[in-house]
């Protein structure tokens, strides 16, 4: 286990769901599995009145999200975690001085001995990152002279490429690079990790891994549930810059990366930036029409119940022409995947909840077993993300009996098979990794900016052309009728299951 040095975690936005939700309860499996130093302490920071034991009333005592959990570890340890929660009102504004913020970390730093180490998490609106940073500056509390300072921003970052680099150019005024962490909860999920494992540690996929034996590649990313309350900001959103841009391309770039040097963090984050720049971005209007389908889910009975379609929504435009579905085909160029089609899909009101990445393998060149449908037999490799997370392999076998009818076999592992292994969710490795000042699994600002090279002509596409089309599909089903025209040949989406193995045309809602 590395070594995590003596530190403060200052988070801003800390009366918000996300630090009730995720953060909190992130830091306190932490604390149970003894991943904190000794010297830790937590001081939240927001504009709502608390004093350090209501705040440690709310998010540990009386929240719902540690209930279970405490009731399974006991009162003590949730009092040893809680007395490492503090609370700062900031008053009415972000905007304001931070004198007394800065008095109060600093009086924090002397008496539990966190070596002036600290963490800033901005769980706040993008639009104050550069006012914060400015007031944490302004204090000295940015400053590296005695102890180290590292800032953790959540997504979206920024709402297309312009606003993307405003961003990054109002924190590199007051934190340099190397301090920023860009969290992408998706990338701490153990099977996204393992996706670089399985490519460059296993001899029986690396040498396989490109054009010469790879026929496409699907991504599909599915929710069955629809925007629920999150109406207001998902319409000036969308499935694109929600699921797409940042969560969607991160998994693109550890397929189509070159092998890093060494496992080091800025090794890795080095290829994966070439990887997104290499993909081949859709410019003219024929390419964008022709590669894009993006549809809005309708009303529909599901499961005897009726569910609302996009438009009736709360806080949704009755009018909106904002996509829940989208589906990308693109290519990339370079030698390793030119030609190979990239089929990338995400969306909301889907059969089932689920994301997977599917590598299909060409056939092999001296077809000797050639019955009709074969072309839907192609040996996978098949990476759950979520759920169910593992990995299957589809591989050809012979039916028994007479004759050489082939069946497609199935071999796979599943990562709840590791019972004696604790899989720490995601933001637990993601701030654990932020405390041993560990970048690999977050963004660095020219990877953001990459993504939103590829991202900015679609959205430009479809805010002006008027040949841009967006199609309705019934709550419920895969997407528009027309999403399979997007693939080429006789292939179509893997529509999968809930559970990995499951091999259904399209998912049932139990």
């Amino acid at each position: 286990m590395e070594r995590t040095e003596s530190q403060m975690l200052i988070i801003f936005g800390a009366s918000g769901d996300l630090t009730a939700r995720k953060l909190i309860p992130a830091l306190f499996h932490l604390h149970c599995g003894k991943y904190l130093p000794k010297n830790f302490l937590v001081l939240g920071v927001s504009r709502s009145e608390f004093s350090d034991e209501e705040f440690r009333e709310k998010v540990v005592y009386k929240s719902s999200y540690l209930e279970g959990d405490i009731k399974e570890k006991g009162s003590k340890i949730a009092e040893e975690f809680a007395d490492k929660l503090f609370y700062h009102d900031l008053g009415a504004s972000y905007e304001a001085s931070y004198v007394a913020l800065s008095k109060r970390i600093a009086t924090l730093n002397e008496k539990y001995q966190t070596r002036d180490n600290f963490i800033f998490y901005l769980s706040t609106p993008p639009n104050i990152y550069e006012v914060i940073a400015k007031n944490l500056s302004e204090q000295g509390l940015t400053h590296q002279e005695n102890g180290w300072k590292r800032l953790i921003v959540e997504k979206p970052f920024g709402y297309d490429l312009a606003s993307a680099k405003d961003l990054n150019h109002g924190l590199h005024r007051f934190f340099n690079e190397d301090q920023i962490f860009r969290i992408d909860h998706y990338l701490g999920k153990e099977t996204v990790q393992n996706l670089l494992v399985t490519r460059f540690a296993n001899s029986i996929f690396e040498p396989l891994w490109n054009r010469n034996y790879i026929q496409h590649i699907e991504i599909t990313n599915a929710e069955s549930v629809g925007v629920e309350k999150r109406g207001g900001y998902y319409d000036g959103a969308g499935a694109l810059r929600d699921m797409f841009q940042n969560h969607l391309l991160q998994i693109v770039s550890l397929i189509v990366m070159e092998p890093p040097i060494s496992a080091e963090a800025e090794s890795i984050r080095n290829e994966k930036v070439k990887a997104l720049k290499s993909l081949r971005i859709l410019r003219d209007e024929e390419s964008l029409k022709e590669n894009i389908i993006r549809g809005q889910y309708l009303s529909a009975e599901i499961d005897g119940k009726k569910v609302k379609g996009y438009r009736e929504e709360d806080g949704v435009d009755p009018d909106s022409t904002t996509e829940t579905f989208v589906a990308i085909k693109f290519f990339v160029d370079n030698w390793r995947w030119k030609d190979v089609p990239f089929y990338v899909r995400t969306a909301k009101r889907m059969p089932t909840k689920v994301t997977e990445v599917v590598i299909h393998f060409k056939p092999p060149h001296h077809k000797i077993f050639t019955e009709s449908g074969m072309f839907n037999k192609d040996n996978k490799l098949i990476i759950r993300i979520q759920p169910d997370e593992g990995i299957l392999i589809k591989f050809g076998v012979k039916v028994p009996g007479q004759g050489f009818k082939v069946e497609r076999a199935n071999l796979d592992f599943y990562y709840d098979s590791l019972a004696e292994n604790n899989l720490m969710a995601a933001y637990e490795r993601l701030l654990l990794d932020a405390m041993q000042g560990d970048a690999t699994l977050y963004a660095r600002a020219d990877e953001v900016e990459a993504a939103w090279e590829f991202v900015d002509p679609i959205l430009e596409f479809w805010n002006t052309s008027k040949d841009s089309m967006i199609y309705g599909y019934s709550a419920g089903v895969w997407g528009p009728q027309n999403a399979d025209d997007l693939i080429e040949g006789e292939n179509t989406w893997r529509n999968p299951g809930s559970n990995l193995a499951d091999d259904p045309g399209f998912c049932v809602i139990n």
